[in-house]
């Protein structure tokens, strides 16, 4: 799919009252090492065998816990609904999964993936997510750039020519503490390791039935 705009941005559009809240209650709450791809589907972090930890080290290492409060979604999607809007994607969505709440301590780090899955999910018992792909992500910061270095959100843009190079940028726009970015799911993406400090961060991924 070609786009006009890969990313929408809205900077410090939360308060700082909000983000200090959230990472005070994102901390309060249990956190696990982050899981990928089939890792995510099918095991807990508990079950992973010392060489499958490793593998999932070398592509993901940072610690999450999962919010799903009201007043979190009250916040932050109306923004999400807006850029599906002004960036000219007009996806059809109904549903958001359980926020993701990040921390990238020092030398930690997301390789490059996209969000979205192979197949629509199968979850026959909750048709809330059955049959639904993912469509939209929205990473908010939840930081002060100058309490961590390093962690860059960067995109790759690779539905170009394939004998192009790939086409990478470093999202600045989302430096600013209460910033949002959002993106189709299905765009490259990755967090560069963090060099010093600790970076805060929240995700919630926007589910709806596959394009037509």
């Amino acid at each position: 799919m070609n786009l006009k705009n890969h990313y929408w941005y809205f900077q410090s559009a939360l308060s700082t009252k909000f983000c200090d809240d959230l990472v005070k209650y994102g901390k309060e709450k249990k956190q696990d090492l982050a899981l990928i791809g089939n890792f995510f589907k099918q095991k807990n972090i508990k079950s992973l065998t010392k060489k499958e930890l490793k593998e999932l080290k070398e592509k993901r290492n940072s610690n999450i816990s999962w919010l799903n409060d009201r007043w979190i979604y009250d916040e932050i999607l109306p923004y999400v609904s807006l850029a599906n809007k002004n960036a000219g994607w007009n996806f059809e969505y109904n549903y958001s999964e359980d926020c993701q709440f990040t921390k990238y301590k020092n030398n930690q780090f997301y390789d490059w993936h996209c969000d979205s899955w192979e197949e629509p999910y199968n979850n026959p018992e909750n048709l809330n997510f059955h049959g639904k792909i993912r469509k939209l992500s929205v990473t908010c910061s939840l930081s002060d750039p100058k309490d961590y270095e390093g962690g860059e959100l960067e995109f790759d843009f690779r539905n170009m020519d394939p004998d192009k190079k790939p086409h990478r940028k470093i999202c600045k726009e989302i430096l600013p503490k209460g910033s949002i970015v959002v993106f189709p799911s299905f765009v490259w993406h990755r967090v560069r390791p963090v060099k010093k400090g600790t970076r805060y961060s929240l995700v919630i991924w926007n589910i709806g039935y596959p394009f037509k």
